[in-house]
């Protein structure tokens, strides 16, 4: 059987690639263990100036944590509910704090766990088949592996946005609101990937390297649709609760405005309320203390019943009907949200290095 992850040292470049194609390149345990070793003999290894990943086949970059398995293994009492979170949080500390260049090559699906193995590097190359979420509000989630950091960087309330509504972007929306650095059409990236491996790393600035070679490719990804909505964006996501963001979208009611409610209206109340919560949260504290935060919270929900429904009702039975509990924002008391931030004594998240 082949490896679920690969490893390849060629011109001073180390490739990761994720290859569970038919499965989007969702993200394993498994490939978390494998990865987070690999990474840290890289960082210090003379030979390899950067490191690039990318996913196999041509649909997915990586769509996501592999969330069946942790919902299958909650059903079971298996510690992997508090394995795949401690250790894939780990990994994305790893990423933020790789001190060479590290490219992703976003080409395909990348949402969730597979924007957790991009956005913390230094380069985030998308493409014309590029789509883009952070949909963890569909499945009783929040917007994790980082996305209390990350999604602040967003210009404006963007981050908060795609918190809730887990709106799916094209490459030049990635770009406008940071989660892309650059844009290189797919047919490209066997080209970039070969002008990487050949490139002379005698350079004594690899970034520049770096960027200098991605300038050979990059093209205009064209017009960014979600920067004429940056104003509601503003205006509506600025506001103190999940209910008055909610009421300022009808308020709007525009096309735009209609969709962000659409969106929403799927998702678990309560994850929309520690979503909320988690990102003004964030705001305040070190990327560190934000994946504790993190962490703290995944345990909340693998205890709770929302990421369960939430996991039957887009993976498993998929008739995208899930039953909320609570049903409403209103039944959604702060006592609920706040009781999900409390430290969690002995388990919770350490960073050993």
């Amino acid at each position: 059987m082949e490896a679920e992850i690969l490893f390849e040292e060629k011109g001073g470049v180390g490739i990761i690639t994720l290859n569970r194609p038919k499965a989007l390149n969702a993200l394993t345990l498994g490939m978390i263990r494998a990865m987070d070793p690999q990474l840290k003999e890289w960082e210090t290894k003379d030979s390899i100036h950067m490191v690039l990943i990318q996913g196999a086949g041509e649909k997915a970059f990586c769509a996501g944590g592999d969330v069946r398995a942790v919902w299958e293994a909650g059903h079971n009492g298996d510690d992997l509910t508090d394995a795949f979170f401690r250790e894939e949080y780990i990994l994305n500390r790893r990423i933020h704090r790789f001190p060479k260049p590290y490219v992703a090559l976003l080409d395909g699906v990348t949402m969730g766990g597979g924007v957790g193995l991009s956005v913390h590097g230094s380069h985030r190359i998308v493409t014309d088949t590029t789509l883009f979420a952070m949909p963890e509000t569909a499945i009783g989630l929040f917007p994790d592996v980082g996305g209390s950091w990350f999604l602040n960087k967003c210009p404006g309330e963007s981050g908060m946005y795609l918190a809730l509504t887990g709106a799916r972007l094209k490459a030049a929306d990635c770009i406008a609101v940071n989660m892309a650095t650059d844009y290189v059409l797919s047919e490209k990236m066997d080209a970039l990937l070969e002008a990487f491996t050949s490139a002379d790393w005698s350079h004594p600035y690899p970034e520049t390297l770096v960027n200098e070679i991605i300038a050979k490719f990059e093209t205009d990804a064209g017009e960014a649709p979600i920067k004429n909505d940056f104003s509601v964006i503003d205006t509506c996501f600025a506001k103190e609760t999940v209910e008055e963001i909610w009421s300022a979208l009808e308020e709007e009611g525009g096309e735009f405005a209609q969709m962000a409610l659409k969106f929403m209206r799927k998702k678990s109340p309560l994850s929309m309320k520690m979503s909320l919560k988690q990102l003004r949260e964030g705001k305040k504290l070190t990327f560190e203390d934000c994946m504790i935060m993190e962490f703290r919270l995944s345990q909340a929900c693998v205890a709770g019943t929302e990421f369960y429904e939430g996991v039957r009702s887009v993976l498993v039975d998929k008739d995208h009907a899930p039953k909320w509990v609570p049903s409403t924002l209103e039944k959604v008391t702060d006592e609920m949200v706040d009781s999900a931030f409390e430290p969690i004594g002995a388990r919770d998240l350490e960073f050993s290095h």
